[in-house]
């Protein structure tokens, strides 16, 4: 029988944090549309945030993809596909590992910057360290999963466990039951990450949902000059000559 403690966090926590996702973001983008910014501190230091800011957000790009993989396709569909068990979680453990070190990195080097640059460091809110330090959180959590749970201490089938409960939250049809032998490092990273996406559309995380996906598929924009390779300036003094001439 399913405890009361395991029916609140793993079939109510889960509505809990969609709700508030999804409301706190409809709510800044109707009363703080402007503020979907993450206040970019560039002007104040450039070097270290062109080595951070790429690390951080393309791991956090292949950290995503692995997830919605692991969780939304069903172990029968790859395995039908002829993925065995074997090649699936060598292919997890060594591509998660690889995006959670340079999100990781990424992440710690932003930090550093953040608190050896004064003017950035000045810049820096409560918010913003909450987000640091929860964001933070979430992916060592995540990696001890990747490299302990699942590498070092051997191969836990998440699929058979977490990815049925998600899908059955997505499909309102939670079942608690299922994470009841989860491994502890595997709850946390799952906890975890409910209180950041909770945190989510209050912080500046929130600029992820703003970012200009349209420009991929927009028109070429197509410039042309203005007759015999001449800039704006050159023709107007052209003119201005013709007429002096009273041509």
């Amino acid at each position: 029988m399913t405890s009361p403690l395991d029916l609140l966090l793993w079939a109510v926590l889960p509505y809990v944090t969609i709700a508030v996702l999804v409301g706190g973001t409809l709510w800044r983008f109707r009363y703080d549309r402007f503020g979907l910014s993450t206040r970019s501190s560039q002007l104040h230091e450039s070097r270290l945030l062109r080595t951070a800011s790429p690390l951080f957000h393309f791991g956090l790009l292949f950290v995503a993809a692995g997830h919605v993989f692991g969780l939304l396709v069903p172990k029968s569909l790859t395995s039908f596909l002829g993925v065995s068990e074997e090649m699936y979680h060598l292919g997890a453990l060594v591509m998660g590992a690889l995006a959670g070190c340079a999100t990781v990195a990424g992440l710690a080097i932003l930090m550093w910057r953040r608190w050896r640059t004064p003017a950035v460091r000045g810049a820096t809110t409560r918010n913003d360290r909450l987000t640091y330090v929860l964001l933070g959180v979430v992916l060592l959590a995540g990696m001890s999963t990747t490299v302990l749970t699942n590498g070092v201490m051997g191969e836990y089938d998440y699929r058979e466990t977490i990815s049925p409960w998600f899908r059955g939250i997505l499909l309102l049809q939670p079942d608690p039951a299922l994470m009841e032998s989860v491994p502890l490092t595997y709850k946390a990273h799952i906890l975890g990450a409910m209180a950041l996406f909770c945190l989510w559309p209050f912080s500046r995380l929130v600029h992820a949902f703003t970012a200009p996906v349209q420009y991929l598929l927009r028109p070429y924009v197509v410039y042309r000059s203005r007759g015999e390779g001449l800039g704006t300036r050159e023709l107007g003094a052209r003119e201005r000559r013709r007429e002096r001439q009273g041509l």
